[in-house]
C-alpha cells in the first residue's frame, strides 16, 4: 500500500538573553554544572519568578519574523507533570494564550516548488535542566544551568510530508532566526532541539494516522535520518496489519535507529493552569509596530537586493546572504573595494574555505572586511601577486595581523624590478631549451610553463603580468636572431 507521510516539527530555540527567564542567573552556556543557578530556578520554596522583559521583546520579534500574529494579552501556565530535570514539579509555559499564532514559512518541497509551512503557535516557556547519565548506566545525574533559560516553541502545523523537507524548513527557520538574532542557534550547545510528530496514513486519506514524537534532536542530519527510519519503521508496522504504538522516542546515533523512551503524553496530562504568580504580559499597537519596524532586511529581500544592486549572480547572492554575519561582512568590504563579483570570490571561495576548516563563524574571525580591501588593493596597486595574496591572507588570517603588515613582516613584497626579474629570466630561458624550441616553433602555450619557472625562482614575489611581458620580448629577440 502506499503512504503519505505527515510530520509535523516543534522547535526548542533558547533566546540569546543576559539572564534567565525568571531570575537573575546568567543565560550562558558554561561547561562546569550547577553553577548558574539561584533559588528561583532550582525551585525552593517561596522563591517567586519576574519576568525577562528582554526576552519578551525577543519572543516578539522572532514572531513577527515567521509572520504570526500576536497577542494583544497573553499569559503564562503551570504545566505540571514530573521529571527529575524540572526542579519545580511543573513547567512555566504560554499553554493556552501564545505570543503569536498562524505564521508560516515558505519552502521548496521536494519537486523544488515552493510550498507554505504553516506555523500554528510561536510561545514562551522556561527550559529544563539536563540529565547526565552514567557510562554504565546505572546513574543518572542533573545539571540545572540550562533549567530557567528563556525558550520560544515554535510549533508547525502537520504540513511537512518528507523528512527532506522537514530538514529544509529547519534550515529556512534557523537562518530567520539568526537574522534577526533572537538565538545563537548553536545546535551543539542545545540552542536549537527539534522534535518531531510523524504519522502514516492511506495515500489520498484525509484521517492521521497514529503518531510518534521523536525527541530533542540536535542537527539537522539527525531530524533527517531518524526521520526516515521511523517512515520505514511505521510502513512496515502498517503493511503487516498491525498499528503503530502511540510513543515518543529518540534517535540512536550509534545503531543508527529509534528507540522507545515512554508512551507519548496527552495533552490533559500536563494538568495545565494558569500561573497565578506572574501578570499577563500586554503589548500594545505601537509597541508592536515598534518591533516590527526594527526586523532587518531579510536573507530573500536582500538576496534580491544583490543581485539588483551589485549585479551578482543569483548563486552568490543566495550564498552570501544565507547568513546576516556574512552578508554584513561583504557589503562593508564593499564600502573599501568597489568590486562586487571579485570581492564575492574571495568571501565565498577563500575566506569560507578558512572558516570551514577551523570551525569559525565569519564574525568570530580575525580577518576583518577592511583587511580584504587592503589585500585587494595590494593585488591592484602589484605590490604582491594573487598568488601571494592567498598567502597573505592565511597569515593574516591566523594572526590577526593587517594584509600590509604580513607582507613587511614576511618580505613578500612583488618583484617588479625590470633589471632584476631579466636576470631570473635570463636562468630560465638557459635551463629550459625545449621549452623555448616549442615557444618558438609555434607552441605559444609554452610561455605558461615559463612564466610558471620564474615565478617559482622568485617564490612567487614575481609580477606575473611584466614577467610574461619581458619573457615575450626575450624570445622574440631570440626567434629575430635565428
Amino acid at each position: 500500500m502506499s503512504y503519505e507521510v505527515v510530520i509535523g516539527l516543534e522547535v526548542h530555540v533558547e533566546l540569546h538573553t543576559q539572564s534567565k527567564l525568571f531570575c537573575a542567573c546568567p543565560n550562558r552556556f558554561v561547561p562546569d554544572p550547577n553553577v548558574n543557578t539561584c533559588s528561583v530556578c532550582l525551585g525552593f520554596p517561596g522563591a517567586l519568578p519576574r519576568l525577562n522583559s528582554e526576552a519578551v521583546s525577543l519572543a516578539l520579534l522572532a514572531s513577527l519574523a515567521l509572520n504570526c500574529e500576536i497577542a494583544s494579552i497573553s499569559y503564562f501556565d503551570r504545566k505540571n507533570y514530573f521529571y527529575p530535570d524540572m526542579p519545580k514539579g511543573y513547567q512555566i509555559s504560554q499553554y493556552f494564550e501564545p505570543i503569536g499564532r498562524n505564521g508560516h514559512i515558505d519552502i521548496e518541497d521536494d519537486r523544488g516548488e515552493l510550498k507554505r509551512i504553516c506555523i500554528g503557535r510561536v510561545h514562551m516557556e522556561e527550559d529544563a535542566g539536563k540529565l547526565v547519565h552514567s557510562l554504565a548506566g546505572d546513574a543518572s545525574m542533573v545539571d540545572y544551568n540550562r533549567a530557567g533559560v528563556p525558550l520560544i516553541e515554535i510549533v508547525t502545523e502537520p504540513d511537512l510530508r518528507s523528512s527532506g523537507e522537514a530538514r529544509r524548513y529547519l534550515e529556512k527557520l534557523k537562518g530567520i532566526l539568526e537574522y534577526v538574532r533572537v538565538s545563537d542557534c548553536k545546535m551543539e550547545e542545545g540552542s536549537l532541539r527539534c522534535d518531531a510528530n510523524i504519522s502514516l496514513r492511506p495515500m489520498g486519506s484525509t484521517i492521521l494516522g497514529s503518531k510518534t514524537e521523536l525527541k530533542n534532536m540536535n542537527s539537522f542530519k539527525a531530524v533527517e535520518k531518524s526521520l526516515e527510519h521511523e517512515i520505514r519503521r511505521q510502513k512496515k508496522i502498517l503493511d503487516s496489519g498491525s498499528h503503530v504504538i502511540t510513543q515518543t522516542l529518540r534517535w540512536d546515533d550509534n545503531s543508527q535507529q529509534t528507540i522507545a523512551m515512554r508512551g507519548k503524553l496527552q495533552a490533559h496530562d500536563y494538568r495545565c493552569f494558569t500561573d497565578p504568580e506572574l501578570a499577563p504580559i500586554e503589548l500594545t499597537e505601537a509597541e508592536i509596530e515598534k518591533a516590527r519596524s526594527s526586523l532587518p532586511e531579510m536573507a530573500e529581500a536582500r538576496a534580491c537586493r544583490f543581485v539588483k544592486e551589485y549585479g551578482l549572480p543569483d548563486y552568490d547572492a543566495r550564498v552570501l546572504t544565507a547568513s546576516r554575519s556574512m552578508a554584513d561582512y561583504f557589503e562593508n568590504c564593499l564600502k573599501l573595494y568597489d568590486n562586487p563579483k571579485l570581492v564575492s570570490n574571495w568571501v565565498m571561495g577563500e575566506l569560507t574555505a578558512r572558516l570551514n576548516s577551523t570551525g569559525l563563524d565569519i564574525e568570530q574571525c580575525a580577518f576583518l572586511p577592511d583587511h580584504l580591501a587592503e589585500l585587494l588593493n595590494m593585488v591592484d596597486e602589484n605590490v604582491i601577486s594573487g598568488k601571494i595574496a592567498k598567502d597573505v591572507l592565511d597569515k593574516s588570517f591566523e594572526k590577526g595581523k593587517s594584509p600590509r603588515q604580513v607582507v613587511e613582516d614576511e618580505g613578500l613584497l612583488q618583484i617588479s624590478d625590470q633589471s632584476e626579474l631579466e636576470t631570473v629570466i635570463d636562468v630560465v630561458i638557459a635551463g629550459n631549451p625545449e621549452s623555448v624550441d616549442n615557444y618558438l616553433g609555434g607552441k605559444t602555450k609554452a610561455i605558461g610553463f615559463l612564466v610558471g619557472q620564474v615565478m617559482k625562482e622568485t617564490r612567487g614575489k614575481a609580477n606575473p603580468q611584466l614577467v610574461n611581458e619581458l619573457l615575450v620580448k626575450k624570445l622574440q629577440e631570440q626567434q629575430s636572431q635565428h
